[in-house]
């Protein structure tokens, strides 16, 4: 397996970066890291970032993925910017509510909610 390959599809819509995973499954620590890692680095080239997380498709998150958003927010928040997660699979998001990570994060319906929810 390769391991510098990129796990993540980033597109711009204007001022906002709008993050989608290609893995279905979002398990193992050194994809999770790159992720990361790659998030990271989106967050350190934007003075105020706006990032969109685009759950759509993904099946399974470890708690290590869920350790990892957690630190993505704070860094957002560091910074004043915005985190919005979205489409998120009804299975995972009962492990948001059970873990109240649901009150953390701003998690919205639909992209239309999400880019809107920016304004």
């Amino acid at each position: 397996m390769a391991t510098d390959q990129s796990h993540l599809k980033i597109q711009q819509d204007g001022d906002i970066v709008v993050i989608e995973f290609l893995d279905r499954n979002i398990i193992e620590e050194p994809s999770i890291q790159k992720i990361g890692e790659q998030i990271g680095g989106l967050i350190d080239a934007s003075p105020n970032p706006k990032l969109l997380v685009n759950f759509s498709g993904v099946e399974h998150l470890s708690s290590a993925a869920l350790g990892q958003l957690i630190t993505i927010n704070n860094k957002v928040r560091d910074k004043g910017g915005q985190l919005r997660l979205v489409n998120i699979d009804p299975q995972i998001y009962e492990v948001f509510v059970i873990t109240k990570l649901n009150q953390l994060f701003h998690i919205c319906e639909n992209l239309e909610e999400a880019v809107e929810s920016f304004q």
